[in-house]
């Protein structure tokens, strides 16, 4: 085979790998750069610590059903045995938190009632929890 021949060969086809490599790079810093330059109104945000509030593992979830049942967890209640139950977690754990889930049809009144015992108990790490609504 004579040098042009093979000259000939090697530019056959063009690798268009580093071409993409150089065009994804450009788009993320495409991104990125506009992304980074939007801006808004400057607040000063709160700061927040590492661990997250409410952790999953030691919250505990009082749930008001439709018919006014008190539930700790998945267990019926009574206010009574949901003030010491309370009370014992919370000895055992200081920053206790506490979701409440109640039904939308309840009376009023149960939710106030267990706040007040959350307050009583000075549990201070609360959540409420809603739905969302979807539009």
């Amino acid at each position: 085979m004579s040098a042009s021949a093979e000259e000939k060969d090697v530019y056959d086809e063009i690798n268009i790998t580093p071409m993409l490599d150089l065009a994804y790079v450009l788009l993320l810093i495409f991104i990125i750069m506009t992304t980074a330059t939007v801006q808004g109104i400057k607040v000063n945000l709160p700061k927040a610590s590492a661990q997250p509030s409410l952790a999953v593992s030691k919250t505990k979830a009082v749930t008001i059903a439709a018919d006014g049942t008190i539930y700790l967890d998945t267990f019926a209640v009574t206010m009574v045995e949901l003030e010491n139950l309370l009370r014992q977690y919370k000895a055992a754990t200081p920053d206790l938190p506490v979701i409440i889930k109640a039904d939308s049809t309840i009376e009023y009144q149960r939710v106030v009632d267990v706040l007040d015992l959350l307050g009583r108990l000075e549990i201070s790490q609360l959540g409420l929890v809603t739905q969302r609504i979807v539009k």
